[in-house]
Formats: structure tokens, C-alpha cells, sequence
């Protein structure tokens, strides 16, 4: 740990995806950690069910997603509201959407968490905060117990414990239509449905997850249930028969849950010592699965930062840019899911809307730039640098080095900054010098000249680059001409703080 009198540098409240990727970056970072939720373990509910192409680049960078691949399956299906997107031409190593639950995510990425020294503490809901100059005592209401420690991250969703203790407003709009959604047998579904139908009050979707097993989701407008109430089987059941008629033989239901399309975020993502990630930070219309991905990459995004922080390699400043990079991403969902979710509601007029987006969307340049929003491959960070590459995630370009082929995201294993020097000269490496505890120098050349970068296109290769433990570039030099050096020394500082003396 970074400072004595602590139990931990870190406490997460949440064991779920955001959670537990939050714990590995921060292990991986090198500090301390310990992860507390309400629950008293695991629920065994298959909630979300995919990941898209930039979390599956992220898991590549970890070097653990073959481990979800085993369980998952590729598939081009990919949506706008229930308009199909086209994923050929996704500039990505992984274009396919990877259908997998979320409970088996929640369990790989736990065995990875353990793997790393992570345990979780279960039925240890957060009650209590306490902030000061040195720390954050933690209140644990169930086992009558305190943890204190560096920060405290709320990853504990969208009715966030956290949030309301650490009193961080959480401004939008409330929900306006109620869906009901289960995992149930469905044996009289028609062999040729094909996942969603429009009815007079709203509509329903069924999606097949295994044999004999499909997801149910029935959505109707102008009512908005309490949503204290649990949903129960029969609820789905007759919601399903007033929008299709029937209800295709529905029996032996394995989860039921109930959503809505309210869209709300916190208005900020740091109040002190104290930060929000996942369904803690934002929450909205569950269209184009994107609400895990973008927890998943809010933890990405923190953790590095974080990291530093606590380890006492950074200023506590970078923090902030926690949510200038990603308050705006969450903004953004919000945004395209309220659209969705309005080309989803019922009448003529919506039906008049669908029928002219479905034309656009088969347009090429219409049809990447939503797949570039769904997908978050097109997301590109402030940057103090006009090249193409700066903010943007690093392109997972084929390398040579002196000991044999390797690729960018393998460099990234470690969750360590990486100054990539492709022109061959050491010129990188003498000016990062002072940061070489910290940063990974690496020489190696790139088997095209021609880089593929989304919502650019293709780009000359630059001579060097500065890779944020996140795959994102901080800085990257132009293919010719002078290296920029005092460029590459401000980058350096801002991201992984001083250089060390001498």
C-alpha cells in the first residue's frame, strides 16, 4: 500500500463487470484493493448478453480474451433500435460482436481477479462515508465494520449507495414506458421470427441464448410500473399475449427482470476521494447492449490513473481527467439510447421515421458512423496534438522487434504506458529516460506503412508513439520530419507525472 493506516489504498463497492475490471487494473497498477457489495453472492442472472469490438480490444490488451471467446459466440448481429447495422469493414481485429451473458463474464472476470489477489466481500453493503485529507473511512452496515482507504469507487449501479452518500447529483429524465424482460422455453416461437415485431402498444423480441432457451422482452409505452415491485412470470406472460396474441407456449423461466428508458447521469464522476463507474455513473434505454461495455471501459479508463495516483507516480490532478474523457462518452449513450428508444415507440409517425432512418442506414457512411458509436471504436479523448492518432486508440498494427513478431495489444499485457519508437533511432527513449520506471521503451517496426484507423480511414504510420495503459495515444510523432521532443516530454508529464531526478 502507498500510505500506512490504511487497509487498502482502493475499495470498489460493486462486484460487478465494472467492479472486478476496476480491481484487475488497479492490481496490475500495483495497488491495493478490496471489493465490498450488498449482495450475499452471486445471483447466477444472466443480465447483459454481449460485448462489443473496443471492450473485446481492451480484454485483448489484457491478454485474457481468448478466455471469453471459449465461452461466447461471434455473431454479425448488431442493431440500431432494431434497424441491423452492417459490420463488414469494422477496422478492428474484432469486428463481431461476442454474445456471451453476463454471468459468465462476472465469472471470468472474478477467476482473473483471484488470479491477481482479488477477493470480494460479500454481503457488505456500503452505508456510511467519511472523507478527509488523508483518506476515506468506509461504513459497512451489515457486518458493523469499517475499511479505510485512499479512495472509494462506486460501482454499485444505478440506485448507487455510493453516489447518494457522496452526495453527487444524478440530473435526467424518468422513464416513460415499461419492458419486462425473461430467460425462458418458448417452443411455439415461429422457426422464421427474427428477433423483434412491432405491435399496436409496443413491441416484443425473443432471442435464442441456447438450445431450448430464449430471451424474452416485451416492451409497452404510456405506463411506467413502480420499480420497487418485483416483475413476476405471469406479468411477461400476459404482457407478451397483449402484444402478440400468444404467448408461443412460455413456460419454465430461469430469470425475469423489468426495465424502463429512463436516461440519467451523475453530474459528476469525482467528488473528492471519492469516484463513480458503470450504472453508478450513468444509466439508460438498455439499445445496442452498450451500458456494460462503456462500465467496463470507464474502468479501463480509471484504473491506470488511479493506479499512479495511490502509488504516488502521478498528481492527484490527473483524477480530473477521469471525467473530462469519460463524462462525455456517457453523455453520448444517453443520447443515441433516448433516440432509440423514440424510432422504438409505437404509431404512423415513428413507423414513417423507421421507414426513412432504414433507408439512410444502409448507407456506408451512415451505417459506420452508428457501428462506430455502438461498437465505441470511433471515441477519441481530448488530445493537445492534431495528429490523426492523438486521443484515439492505438490501431493493433502487426510489429517486428529484435525478439520476433509480437502486435501493439500485446505490449499492453501488463497495463503499462508503452513509447513505441518505429523509426529506429533511440531518439524516443533518450527523452523519456528519466520515466523509464514507468514506461515501457520499445523498438520495433511496423509491416505496413498504411495504418486503419476508424472514422479516418487509412494513415501513414507515425515514427513514434506514447500508448496510455488504456490503448489510447497520448502522443505521436508524424512519420518524417523532426521527432518533437519537447511535445513527447509534456506528454509524459501529464500522464505519468515527473520524471524521476537523476
Amino acid at each position: 500500500m502507498a500510505q500506512t493506516g490504511l487497509d487498502t489504498d482502493v475499495v470498489i463497492a460493486g462486484a460487478g463487470p465494472t467492479g472486478l475490471m476496476l480491481a484487475c487494473e488497479l492490481r496490475l497498477a500495483g495497488a491495493g484493493v478490496a471489493v465490498v457489495d450488498r449482495l450475499p453472492g452471486r445471483t447466477g442472472e444472466s443480465r447483459a448478453g454481449g460485448i462489443h469490438s473496443r471492450t473485446l480490444e481492451v480484454l485483448d490488451q489484457r491478454g485474457i480474451l481468448d478466455r471469453f471467446l471459449a465461452v461466447g459466440e461471434l455473431t454479425p448481429v448488431g442493431h440500431f433500435s432494431g434497424l441491423w447495422l452492417d459490420f463488414d469493414g469494422v477496422e478492428s481485429r474484432h469486428p463481431l460482436p461476442l454474445m456471451i451473458l453476463q454471468s459468465a463474464i462476472e465469472r471470468l472476470l472474478e477467476e482473473w481477479a483471484a488470479e491477481l489477489g482479488v477477493r470480494v466481500g460479500w454481503s457488505s453493503e456500503v452505508t456510511g462515508i467519511r472523507q478527509d485529507d488523508d483518506g476515506v473511512t468506509v461504513e459497512l452496515g451489515a457486518a458493523e465494520a469499517t475499511l479505510r482507504a485512499r479512495y472509494l469507487v462506486g460501482c454499485d449501479g444505478g440506485r448507487s449507495a455510493v453516489r447518494k452518500l457522496a452526495g453527487i447529483g444524478f440530473p435526467g429524465t424518468p422513464a416513460t414506458m415499461t419492458a419486462l424482460l425473461g430467460d425462458v422455453e418458448l417452443p411455439g416461437l415461429p422457426e422464421d421470427f427474427i428477433f423483434m415485431r412491432r405491435c399496436e402498444g409496443g413491441h416484443f423480441s425473443a432471442l435464442a441464448l441456447e438450445p431450448g432457451w430464449h430471451r424474452v422482452i416485451t416492451s409497452e409505452y404510456g405506463q411506467v410500473a413502480d420499480r420497487d415491485d418485483a416483475p413476476t412470470f405471469e406479468q411477461l406472460r400476459a404482457a407478451l399475449i397483449r402484444l402478440a396474441g400468444t404467448d408461443y407456449g412460455m413456460h419454465g423461466p430461469r430469470w425475469i427482470s423489468r426495465f424502463g428508458d429512463a436516461a440519467r447521469q451523475a453530474d459528476r464522476y469525482r467528488a473528492g476521494r471519492v469516484l463513480l463507474a458503470g450504472d453508478a455513473a450513468h444509466i439508460h434505454y438498455p439499445a445496442g447492449g452498450q451500458g456494460l461495455n462503456t462500465g467496463v471501459q470507464d474502468a479501463v479508463n480509471l484504473g491506470w490513473k488511479l493506479g499512479a495516483v495511490v502509488r504516488g507516480q502521478a498528481p492527484e490532478s490527473l483524477l480530473d481527467t477521469y471525467h473530462t474523457e469519460r463524462h462525455p462518452v456517457g453523455e453520448r449513450v444517453l443520447h443515441n439510447t433516448r433516440a432509440q428508444s423514440a424510432l422504438a415507440r409505437p404509431g404512423a409517425e415513428t413507423e414513417a421515421l423507421r421507414e426513412v432512418f432504414g433507408s439512410l442506414i444502409v448507407i456506408d457512411d451512415v451505417n459506420a458512423h452508428l457501428r462506430g458509436m455502438i461498437t465505441a471504436l470511433d471515441i477519441r479523448y481530448p488530445a493537445d496534438s492534431d495528429h490523426p492518432l492523438a486521443g484515439r486508440r492505438v490501431p493493433d498494427a502487426d510489429l517486428k522487434t529484435p525478439d520476433g513478431a509480437t502486435r501493439v495489444y500485446e505490449l499492453l499485457h501488463a497495463a503499462r504506458p508503452v513509447l513505441l519508437d518505429l523509426r529506429g533511432t533511440g531518439a524516443p527513449a533518450a527523452v523519456a529516460a528519466g520515466w523509464a520506471d514507468r514506461v515501457d521503451l520499445v523498438e520495433a517496426r511496423s509491416d505496413t506503412d498504411s495504418w486503419s484507423v476508424p472514422a479516418i480511414g487509412g494513415i501513414q504510420a507515425p515514427a513514434a508513439l506514447l500508448i496510455r495503459p488504456d490503448g489510447h495515444v497520448a502522443w505521436a510523432a508524424a512519420p518524417t520530419g523532426r521527432l518533437g521532443t519537447s511535445a513527447l516530454r509534456a506528454a509524459l508529464t501529464t500522464w505519468f507525472g515527473p520524471p524521476r531526478r537523476g
